[in-house]
Protein backbone atom coordinates (compact mmCIF):
# COMPACT_ATOMS: atom_id res chain seq x y z
CA UNK A 1 0.00 0.00 0.00
CA UNK A 2 1.22 3.46 -1.03
CA UNK A 3 3.04 5.55 1.69
CA UNK A 4 0.49 8.24 1.43
CA UNK A 5 -2.45 6.14 1.74
CA UNK A 6 -1.28 4.17 5.06
CA UNK A 7 -0.62 7.94 6.42
CA UNK A 8 -4.53 8.71 5.17
CA UNK A 9 -5.41 5.96 6.89
CA UNK A 10 -3.58 6.26 10.05
CA UNK A 11 -4.97 9.98 10.41
CA UNK A 12 -8.79 8.67 9.26
CA UNK A 13 -8.51 6.00 12.70
CA UNK A 14 -7.21 8.68 14.67
CA UNK A 15 -9.99 10.93 13.75
CA UNK A 16 -12.76 7.90 13.96
CA UNK A 17 -11.39 7.63 17.67
CA UNK A 18 -11.78 11.00 18.71
CA UNK A 19 -8.02 11.87 18.92
CA UNK A 20 -9.13 15.04 16.69
CA UNK A 21 -12.56 16.84 17.56
CA UNK A 22 -14.68 18.85 14.90
CA UNK A 23 -12.59 22.14 14.02
CA UNK A 24 -9.09 20.76 15.42
CA UNK A 25 -6.57 21.06 12.83
CA UNK A 26 -4.51 18.09 12.20
CA UNK A 27 -0.92 18.06 12.19
CA UNK A 28 1.20 20.00 10.05
CA UNK A 29 2.84 18.65 6.67
CA UNK A 30 6.15 19.60 8.10
CA UNK A 31 5.13 17.84 11.48
CA UNK A 32 4.19 14.59 9.29
CA UNK A 33 6.94 14.93 7.52
CA UNK A 34 9.40 14.28 10.55
CA UNK A 35 6.74 12.44 13.13
CA UNK A 36 6.64 9.77 10.24
CA UNK A 37 9.71 10.29 8.10
CA UNK A 38 7.93 10.83 4.95
CA UNK A 39 8.26 13.18 2.36
CA UNK A 40 6.62 16.62 1.72
CA UNK A 41 4.65 15.28 -1.18
CA UNK A 42 3.92 11.57 1.03
CA UNK A 43 2.29 14.10 3.64
CA UNK A 44 0.22 16.54 1.11
CA UNK A 45 -1.07 13.43 -0.68
CA UNK A 46 -2.46 11.94 2.44
CA UNK A 47 -4.37 15.50 3.49
CA UNK A 48 -5.18 15.77 -0.06
CA UNK A 49 -6.95 12.42 -0.23
CA UNK A 50 -8.70 13.03 3.22
CA UNK A 51 -10.16 16.34 2.01
CA UNK A 52 -11.50 14.55 -1.08
CA UNK A 53 -12.99 11.90 1.17
CA UNK A 54 -14.90 15.34 2.84
CA UNK A 55 -13.00 14.58 6.47
CA UNK A 56 -11.27 17.77 6.36
CA UNK A 57 -10.81 20.95 4.66
CA UNK A 58 -7.52 23.05 4.19
CA UNK A 59 -7.23 26.64 4.98
CA UNK A 60 -4.52 29.27 4.52
CA UNK A 61 -3.25 30.22 7.91
CA UNK A 62 -5.44 26.98 9.71
CA UNK A 63 -4.44 24.38 8.42
CA UNK A 64 -6.17 20.91 7.92
CA UNK A 65 -9.20 21.35 10.25
CA UNK A 66 -11.48 18.42 10.60
CA UNK A 67 -15.39 18.62 9.57
CA UNK A 68 -18.52 16.61 11.31
CA UNK A 69 -18.91 12.95 9.43
CA UNK A 70 -20.87 13.63 6.66
CA UNK A 71 -24.40 12.10 7.01
CA UNK A 72 -25.62 9.62 4.31
CA UNK A 73 -28.80 9.62 2.47
CA UNK A 74 -29.82 6.27 0.43
CA UNK A 75 -31.31 7.06 -2.79
CA UNK A 76 -34.30 4.87 -2.76
CA UNK A 77 -35.21 5.84 0.79
CA UNK A 78 -37.95 8.54 0.83
CA UNK A 79 -38.31 10.19 4.47
CA UNK A 80 -38.86 13.41 5.90
CA UNK A 81 -35.68 14.99 7.29
CA UNK A 82 -36.76 14.27 10.69
CA UNK A 83 -37.10 10.88 10.27
CA UNK A 84 -33.47 10.94 7.92
CA UNK A 85 -31.93 12.41 11.26
CA UNK A 86 -33.68 10.73 13.95
CA UNK A 87 -32.45 7.53 12.26
CA UNK A 88 -29.02 8.57 12.39
CA UNK A 89 -28.79 9.89 16.17
CA UNK A 90 -29.12 13.27 15.07
CA UNK A 91 -31.35 16.17 16.66
CA UNK A 92 -33.72 17.88 13.70
CA UNK A 93 -34.61 21.24 14.09
CA UNK A 94 -35.93 24.11 11.69
CA UNK A 95 -35.32 27.90 11.16
CA UNK A 96 -38.02 29.10 9.10
CA UNK A 97 -37.30 32.13 6.64
CA UNK A 98 -40.56 32.33 5.08
CA UNK A 99 -43.73 31.00 4.84
CA UNK A 100 -45.21 33.40 2.15
CA UNK A 101 -47.83 33.03 -1.17
CA UNK A 102 -46.44 33.35 -4.66
CA UNK A 103 -47.22 32.68 -8.46
CA UNK A 104 -45.69 29.25 -9.22
CA UNK A 105 -42.85 29.51 -12.15
CA UNK A 106 -42.50 27.70 -15.11
CA UNK A 107 -40.97 24.90 -13.18
CA UNK A 108 -42.93 25.17 -10.32
CA UNK A 109 -46.08 24.53 -12.55
CA UNK A 110 -45.01 21.80 -14.44
CA UNK A 111 -43.87 19.98 -11.32
CA UNK A 112 -46.83 20.39 -9.42
CA UNK A 113 -49.31 19.90 -12.76
CA UNK A 114 -50.73 23.42 -11.93
CA UNK A 115 -51.13 26.59 -14.73
CA UNK A 116 -48.05 28.70 -14.50
CA UNK A 117 -48.99 32.01 -12.19
CA UNK A 118 -51.24 30.26 -9.81
CA UNK A 119 -50.57 31.10 -6.46
CA UNK A 120 -49.31 28.54 -4.30
CA UNK A 121 -47.95 28.32 -0.57
CA UNK A 122 -43.71 28.79 -0.35
CA UNK A 123 -41.80 27.64 2.62
CA UNK A 124 -38.23 28.14 3.13
CA UNK A 125 -36.57 26.34 5.61
CA UNK A 126 -32.84 26.12 7.24
CA UNK A 127 -32.54 22.62 8.14
CA UNK A 128 -29.95 21.82 11.19
CA UNK A 129 -28.79 18.32 12.67
CA UNK A 130 -27.45 18.54 16.03
CA UNK A 131 -28.01 22.68 15.69
CA UNK A 132 -26.06 23.09 12.55
CA UNK A 133 -26.70 24.20 9.63
CA UNK A 134 -26.80 21.33 6.66
CA UNK A 135 -28.98 22.27 4.39
CA UNK A 136 -31.57 25.00 2.78
CA UNK A 137 -35.23 24.00 1.56
CA UNK A 138 -37.63 25.77 -0.73
CA UNK A 139 -41.13 24.01 -0.95
CA UNK A 140 -43.78 24.89 -2.84
CA UNK A 141 -47.09 23.32 -1.89
CA UNK A 142 -49.92 21.98 -4.09
CA UNK A 143 -53.33 24.20 -4.43
CA UNK A 144 -55.34 21.23 -3.94
CA UNK A 145 -53.49 19.12 -1.07
CA UNK A 146 -54.27 22.32 0.52
CA UNK A 147 -57.85 22.82 -0.01
CA UNK A 148 -57.97 26.29 0.81
CA UNK A 149 -55.95 25.88 4.14
CA UNK A 150 -53.45 29.02 4.56
CA UNK A 151 -50.47 26.27 4.61
CA UNK A 152 -48.24 25.96 8.26
CA UNK A 153 -47.39 28.54 10.73
CA UNK A 154 -43.33 29.11 10.92
CA UNK A 155 -44.16 28.11 14.23
CA UNK A 156 -45.59 24.81 13.11
CA UNK A 157 -42.41 24.34 10.66
CA UNK A 158 -40.33 25.25 13.50
CA UNK A 159 -41.28 22.93 15.52
CA UNK A 160 -41.57 19.84 13.18
CA UNK A 161 -41.58 17.74 9.93
CA UNK A 162 -43.93 19.80 7.04
CA UNK A 163 -44.39 16.06 6.29
CA UNK A 164 -46.09 15.23 9.47
CA UNK A 165 -48.03 18.40 8.93
CA UNK A 166 -49.62 17.92 5.69
CA UNK A 167 -50.63 14.03 6.94
CA UNK A 168 -51.99 15.08 10.30
CA UNK A 169 -53.36 18.36 8.90
CA UNK A 170 -54.67 17.38 5.17
CA UNK A 171 -54.66 13.68 4.95
CA UNK A 172 -52.22 13.68 2.72
CA UNK A 173 -49.13 10.90 3.30
CA UNK A 174 -46.11 11.50 0.82
CA UNK A 175 -45.12 7.94 -0.14
CA UNK A 176 -43.01 8.06 -3.74
CA UNK A 177 -40.97 10.51 -5.59
CA UNK A 178 -39.26 11.78 -8.42
CA UNK A 179 -35.62 13.29 -7.54
CA UNK A 180 -32.84 15.02 -9.65
CA UNK A 181 -29.88 15.72 -7.90
CA UNK A 182 -27.11 18.38 -9.26
CA UNK A 183 -23.87 20.21 -8.02
CA UNK A 184 -23.88 23.99 -7.76
CA UNK A 185 -21.68 26.59 -6.08
CA UNK A 186 -22.93 28.33 -3.36
CA UNK A 187 -24.18 32.25 -3.97
CA UNK A 188 -24.14 34.92 -1.01
CA UNK A 189 -27.57 34.05 0.11
CA UNK A 190 -26.96 30.29 0.59
CA UNK A 191 -23.67 31.03 2.10
CA UNK A 192 -24.81 32.69 4.43
CA UNK A 193 -27.44 30.54 6.00
CA UNK A 194 -25.32 27.21 5.54
CA UNK A 195 -22.11 28.77 6.87
CA UNK A 196 -19.98 28.14 4.38
CA UNK A 197 -18.02 30.62 1.17
CA UNK A 198 -19.38 31.82 -1.10
CA UNK A 199 -18.24 29.59 -4.28
CA UNK A 200 -18.10 26.58 -1.90
CA UNK A 201 -19.64 23.64 -3.35
CA UNK A 202 -23.43 22.34 -2.53
CA UNK A 203 -25.54 19.17 -3.52
CA UNK A 204 -29.21 20.33 -4.81
CA UNK A 205 -31.68 17.97 -4.79
CA UNK A 206 -34.82 18.98 -6.83
CA UNK A 207 -37.59 16.50 -5.60
CA UNK A 208 -41.22 16.00 -6.56
CA UNK A 209 -43.06 13.88 -3.76
CA UNK A 210 -46.43 12.21 -4.17
CA UNK A 211 -48.93 10.31 -1.97
CA UNK A 212 -49.44 6.65 -3.07
CA UNK A 213 -52.19 6.99 -5.81
CA UNK A 214 -49.97 9.90 -7.29
CA UNK A 215 -51.54 12.82 -5.95
CA UNK A 216 -48.78 15.75 -6.04
CA UNK A 217 -47.91 16.96 -2.80
CA UNK A 218 -44.60 19.34 -2.80
CA UNK A 219 -42.09 20.61 -5.68
CA UNK A 220 -38.90 20.71 -3.37
CA UNK A 221 -35.56 22.43 -4.26
CA UNK A 222 -32.71 21.49 -0.97
CA UNK A 223 -29.01 22.63 -1.10
CA UNK A 224 -26.88 20.63 0.83
CA UNK A 225 -23.56 21.00 2.26
CA UNK A 226 -21.33 19.02 0.47
CA UNK A 227 -18.99 18.61 3.52
CA UNK A 228 -21.85 17.13 5.76
CA UNK A 229 -24.34 15.29 3.01
CA UNK A 230 -23.85 13.13 0.27
CA UNK A 231 -26.50 10.41 -1.16
CA UNK A 232 -25.26 6.64 -1.55
CA UNK A 233 -27.28 4.01 -3.86
CA UNK A 234 -26.43 0.58 -4.35
CA UNK A 235 -26.12 -0.50 -8.18
CA UNK A 236 -27.04 -4.04 -9.92
CA UNK A 237 -25.70 -5.15 -12.74
CA UNK A 238 -28.46 -6.54 -15.40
Amino acid sequence: MPLWHQLADRLRTAIDKGEFDEGDALPSEATLNHRFRVSRTTARAALDHLENEGRIVRRSGRGSIVLAPRVDQPLNLLASFTEDMRARGLRPSYQTAAVEVVRASAEVAACLGINRSTRVVLLKRLLCADERPIAFAASWLAPDVLGGRPGPTAAELDAGSLYAWLEHECGARIAVGGQFIEAEAADAYLAERLHVRPGDPLLVARRTSRTADGTVVEYVVQHYRADRYRFHVELVRP
